[in-house]
């Protein structure tokens, strides 16, 4: 596998910024918040489409800030690196307990395109049959579909909050003909929003839209100048099976050096051979059981 090192960083400054008027939040009716949020989404479908995007990647870490809301919508307190720890970390005959249940959910639910079968694969204690029935809740519009998915499940399951916005954000994804699962709406949405009804629901989606969407896209344009500089440095790493590591940082929040394709050692040395060329983090601050991340 080879990389082209980039002509011009300036490059890396071209994909384009949420307009200021969509996030401007100085309107309240429930028209005029679904006519911005259908603005976001409309810009972050034309982000999307670029190839300097990782998408993989850029999901995988919305993933994470998913889990990470619907966690504290449980009221635990697990936070981003918990979360990191309780997957990235988890021995193989471990337990990842209920915070890294809910992380690993929301990892399933983006790693394959959009279908029930995918679904029911990352909510494997829901019935297919529900899954079916409640993917298929609702008519209109990408936001105002995600919202009926969401009051169907949280009305008959009132803590299956988990499933509920990872159901709503597959429907978000069908509506607009995207493959994959773009994790938006958990992050965006307040504890009392999941016990809203109707138009109420529905404006708190759209709102949760138009600030996750601004955040997903300078998200975007972050990953990207970060993936562009691992590319570029690539060709400078000499170990066997660097270049499979490298696709490893391309798509995954973070790996353990135990999980790269070379011998422990080996492993160490190339994670710290790209902290020092600036192409990845060390995210944990500690000495042992470190894990990195582009």
């Amino acid at each position: 596998m080879t990389f082209a090192r980039p002509d011009h960083m300036s490059d890396l400054d071209t994909i384009p910024r949420m307009p200021a008027w969509v996030t401007s939040g100085r309107v309240e009716t429930l028209e005029t918040v679904a006519f911005l949020s259908g603005a976001a989404l409309s810009h972050l479908h034309v982000v999307l489409s670029r190839e300097d995007v990782p998408q993989t990647l850029l999901r995988d870490r919305l993933a994470l800030r998913a889990a990470e809301a619907c966690i504290a919508f449980s009221g635990r307190p697990e936070r981003a690196g918990e979360l990191r720890d309780a997957v990235h970390l988890l021995r193989p005959d471990d337990l990842p307990g209920p915070a890294g249940e809910t992380y690993l959910a929301w990892q399933r639910a983006v790693e394959k395109p959009v279908s029930v079968k995918a679904l029911g694969r990352a909510l494997p204690n829901v019935e297919p049959g529900q899954i079916a029935t409640w993917f298929d809740t609702g008519q209109g519009g990408p936001v105002g579909r995600a919202a009926m998915v969401l009051e169907a499940v949280l009305r008959e399951a009132p803590r299956a909050e988990v499933t509920a916005l990872i159901l709503a954000d597959a429907a978000i994804a069908q509506a607009l003909g995207w493959d994959h699962l773009m994790p938006l709406l958990a992050a965006g949405l307040k504890r009392a929003d999941l016990r809203k009804r109707g138009d109420d629901l529905r404006l708190a989606c759209h709102r949760a839209i138009v600030s996750s969407v601004a955040e997903a896209v300078h998200l975007s344009a972050d990953l990207a100048r970060r993936a562009a500089h691992l590319k570029a440095v690539a060709p400078k790493l000499r170990a066997k099976g660097a270049c499979d590591a490298v696709e490893m940082f391309l798509t995954r929040d973070a790996v353990a050096p135990s999980a790269l394709p070379l011998p422990d050692r080996a492993a160490r040395r190339l994670c710290d051979r790209l902290v020092d060329l600036g192409a990845v983090r060390e995210l944990t601050g500690r000495d042992i059981f470190r894990l990195y991340g582009v």
